[in-house]
């Protein structure tokens, strides 16, 4: 008799856990157009787009596609498909973007939408003011810089937030951004401290943007650092919230 009631819980646990899993799967992945570019600084591109992409796709709640123009953002039928769009590059042959491609990237957000910028992304478009009020703060040229890369603490600054919710501060190889130039208020998620600027740097950051959200992570000059846990985990914990409002586990 125990062992029949035994191996009963077992079949309605397992039962119990193959609904969870399933019901995981069909959950609508969030939906984010990803737009890379040809740097000619010194970064990889095509490296930095791919590993952002498969960070995206090996958590399970993204749905990607890749774009290189972002002169796609002139489509505002193109971008009601998205939840989020990311942008992971800077490119400095990419002229500016027409009028009615920029009121089509801040409205969607203002809306309620998302919006992710990467690591030198955030130079991108430097004589278009709301482009660097978007991201919160920005790279300018001949500003903003960094020491030699190197092994540094990345310190988890706001810990009730969902992009940092559990973690805890960790060493990183990567490039320190530092004098990112900008005003607007924001939540400080992650920081370090910079030994080329003598200040303590904000190296993840989210704000409210109209409906919607945006978030900056300074992180990311190759592939390896993508992929790094601690960084892959703030890439998608950043997409997911900056798309929803909220991170589920």
């Amino acid at each position: 008799m125990r062992r029949t009631i035994s191996l009963l819980t077992v079949a309605v646990l397992y039962s119990c856990f193959a609904i969870a899993a399933a019901a995981a799967d069909a959950a609508p992945k969030i939906r984010v157009l990803l737009i890379g570019g040809d740097d000619v600084s010194a970064h990889n591109a095509r490296e930095i787009c791919d590993a952002t992409r498969d960070v995206l796709l090996k958590s399970g709640k993204f749905d990607v596609r890749v774009c290189e123009d972002p002169m796609i953002l002139e489509s505002e039928a193109a971008l009601k498909s998205y939840d989020a769009v990311a942008f992971v590059m800077y490119t400095a042959k990419t002229p500016m973007i027409s009028d009615k491609a920029k009121e089509n990237l801040l409205g969607f957000v203002k809306a309620g939408k998302g919006f992710y910028v990467q690591h030198l992304a955030s130079a991108s478009f430097a004589k278009w003011p709301a482009f660097g009020e978007l991201c919160g703060r920005f790279w300018v040229m001949g500003s903003s810089g960094h020491g030699p890369r190197s092994v540094f603490e990345a310190k988890i600054a706001k810990q009730d937030h969902p992009i940092t919710k559990g973690l805890k501060n960790f060493k990183i190889d990567d490039e320190l951004y530092a004098k990112l130039q900008g005003s607007g208020e924001m939540d400080v998620l992650v920081e370090a401290d910079s030994d080329w600027s003598k200040k303590t740097e904000p190296l993840v950051f989210a704000r409210s943007y109209g409906k919607g959200r945006s978030v900056h992570n300074a992180f990311g000059h190759d592939g390896k650092v993508i992929g790094e846990a601690n960084v892959a985990k703030l890439v998608c914990r950043g997409v997911e919230w900056a798309a929803t409002g909220k991170v589920s586990e």
